[in-house]
């Protein structure tokens, strides 16, 4: 289904509105960083301060599930998460396009820290990272290994799937409604779509967390 209309449109990516508007979640959240750290103060206020307070937050949440390992992969998970809900939260005003309601790029973001914690696994632990698929004892690695390759090859599909399919199901809903009833209707699934779009988030970078702890865990 294709959206009525849009603000932002670039010559040649009128079919692909999803790379317009993932530069332009960048070009928003690179303008934030900036002003938010241009005069940055001892005691902050403002922006400075509201960034830092969120920044604290997604420590804290990250330290309480990754234990304290959690603070060299901030930056990593704080910017998908920045990037995930401010794409999920862009395409609740209309004639905008919510980035993530197109899987080339959940799949991009899901791809992304598959090959980030298996870089983990091998920085952590070397060559020994491979016990981790092959069970506890030798005997089993003809049955584990083929389990785990396959349980992890899936992650990124079902970590990109589940993130498109909220978000393009969310944005046919409000476009049909938008269509049908222009004021009135629209309204709870706007409240809903912001109330999706910071759960979705949240659902990503949690298990994003989960699957870099357990790369980094010692192999008993």
């Amino acid at each position: 289904m294709k959206e009525p209309f849009l603000y932002l449109t670039i010559p040649g990516l009128e079919h692909h509105p999803h790379l317009t508007y993932m530069w332009v979640v960048m070009v928003l959240l690179l303008l934030a960083a900036f002003l938010t750290t241009r005069r940055l103060q001892l005691v902050p206020e403002g922006g400075q301060a509201f960034m830092e307070l969120l920044l604290e937050g997604i420590s804290g949440f990250m330290e309480r599930v990754m234990g304290h390992h959690a603070r060299e992969h901030l930056p990593l998970i704080g910017g998908i998460a920045l990037f995930i809900v401010t794409s999920n939260l862009l395409g609740i005003i209309p004639g905008l396009f919510t980035p993530t309601a197109n899987i080339n790029l959940t799949a991009a973001c899901a791809v992304t820290i598959f090959l980030y914690y298996h870089y983990i696994g091998f920085r952590r632990h070397g060559a020994a990272y491979i016990k981790q698929f092959t069970g506890p004892v030798w005997w089993l690695a003809p049955l584990m290994l083929p389990i785990e390759l396959i349980s992890h090859f899936i992650r990124p599909f079902t970590l990109a799937l589940r993130l498109f399919a909220n978000m393009r199901g969310h944005e046919i809903v409000l476009i049909i409604l938008t269509l049908l009833v222009p004021i009135f209707a629209p309204l709870p699934i706007v409240f809903l779509g912001i109330f999706v779009s910071f759960i979705q988030g949240f659902v990503f970078i949690l298990l994003s967390m989960i699957y870099i702890a357990g790369a980094q865990e010692e192999h008993h």
